[in-house]
């Protein structure tokens, strides 16, 4: 994947920034994520939308079509868990 142009970068923000998505499968790399709802917080200038799965962590998965599939927000309820993301004040997790 070559690298966007800054209107194409920004262009790919406005389009996964704050949506629910899921890894398509078909990428060994990315099996880890199978099944799992995670939110895009951001798409950085390389084009790689850097998502939070609510495990602590976010991860950096190509922003497009062919690697991610957006989930309605109906049926991301109660599959994604804002709540259990250790960026937050004071986790739930840490007692």
């Amino acid at each position: 994947m070559r690298f966007p142009t800054f209107e194409q970068a920004e262009e790919l923000k406005q389009l996964w920034t704050d949506r629910f998505v899921r890894v398509k499968p078909g990428f060994p790399e990315y099996t880890r994520f199978a099944g799992k709802v995670g939110r895009v917080v951001t798409v950085n200038y390389g084009g790689r939308a850097l998502i939070d799965f609510a495990d602590g962590a976010w991860y950096d998965i190509p922003a497009a079509d062919t690697h991610l599939e957006v989930v309605p927000d109906e049926a991301a309820n109660g599959k994604y868990d804002a709540t259990a993301n250790s960026a937050q004040k004071l986790p739930a997790r840490q007692g």
